[in-house]
């Protein structure tokens, strides 16, 4: 690019390792009441504070905006708004970064449940001692939905046990890996076979409460059901309901609609649900991780080379080759 830029930080502790950007570089942070004015003087904006929706409501309607965004998330769900898609501001976002440590963290949500760790420990802590039969994981059956990076790092990790796949994305397609991605369509058939139903999907407003009443009914009995993509993809009081009438074996929320909960939310008390608190994909080091990741990019931006991890803005997720 050459010259100044100015890069507009959103977060109230922004990365130290901003420190190590170009010289001619003009590093602001963001002021609530000023946003509206800082982000048409602003050349890219990184938004650090990833569970924000302050871009959205403060993005100008007129003159000049910014020639890229960085969200340091996954998913874009907070920052793609219509006046974002329309305008000639690249997105870029996070990918790379959770995928392999969200797999990790579902397929020992999916051990612990087959083998109820949760019921030895409490036995362990009642001092009771009881034999189990527990389920195998090998040859069980899960559908993972969302095809992308992260749906993909979770079907791998889960197989490598010996856990039968189902990929569920967008649409059908051939697959170099899994063979066959199926498509959305597909997935109500293939509720009623899984014992896992994991889902990685991005927030859009085709896959906006995608799991309501109908999806649980057509679960086995026995079936569990575990959400790290976002909290709106399941209609939640059709999923406490499923639970309380107990129509599906279980499930594990790690992303909700209002984060986070409260000490009385209801969710606490209901049966055979585990709240985990949005942290699949959080390991040691992971904000040193995004930091480098957007240095990365940014040397990328100043020298002229294309961006990676840009966004169709349209679909709202980095599309897989």
């Amino acid at each position: 690019m050459g010259g100044i830029s100015t890069l507009l930080v959103l977060g109230d502790e922004p990365p130290r390792q901003l420190e190590r950007l170009p010289s001619g570089t003009r590093v602001v942070r963001a002021e609530p009441r000023r946003l509206t004015d800082q982000l048409g003087s602003a050349d890219v904006v990184l938004v650090w504070d990833f569970t924000s929706d302050a871009l959205r409501a403060a993005w100008p309607e007129h003159g000049p905006v910014p020639a890229w965004v960085h969200t340091a998330s996954a998913g874009v769900d907070r920052v793609v708004f219509p006046a974002l898609i329309t305008a000639r501001t690249a997105l870029t976002n996070a990918r790379g970064v959770f995928e392999q440590p969200i797999a990790e963290y579902v397929t020992g949500l999916v051990l612990a449940l087959a083998k109820d760790f949760q019921g030895t420990w409490e036995l362990h802590r009642q001092r009771r001692w009881r034999h189990r039969e527990t389920m195998r994981v090998a040859g069980s059956r899960a559908v993972v939905v969302g095809a992308g990076p992260i749906g993909r790092a979770v079907a791998r990790t889960l197989a490598a046990l010996g856990v039968r796949l189902d990929l569920v994305g967008r649409t059908g397609r051939d697959d170099p890996e899994f063979g066959r991605v199926r498509g959305r369509a597909e997935l109500a058939a293939l509720l009623a076979e899984a014992d896992w139903v994991v889902c990685a999907a991005p927030l859009t407003e085709e896959t906006r409460g995608m799991f309501d009443a109908a999806a649980f009914g057509r679960m086995k009995g026995s079936a569990r059901f575990v959400n790290v993509g976002r909290g709106p993809l399941v209609v939640t009081d059709d999923l406490v309901k499923a639970l309380l009438e107990r129509r599906i074996g279980g499930a594990v929320l790690d992303v909700f609609e209002d984060e986070p909960l409260g000490h009385d939310h209801r969710l606490w008390d209901v049966p055979g649900l585990l709240v985990s608190p949005h942290m699949s994909g959080d390991t040691f080091g992971w904000r040193d991780e995004l930091a480098e990741q957007f240095l990365d990019n940014f040397d990328r931006w100043t020298s002229g080379r294309p961006l990676f991890n840009v966004v169709d803005k349209r679909l709202g997720y980095v599309p897989v080759p």
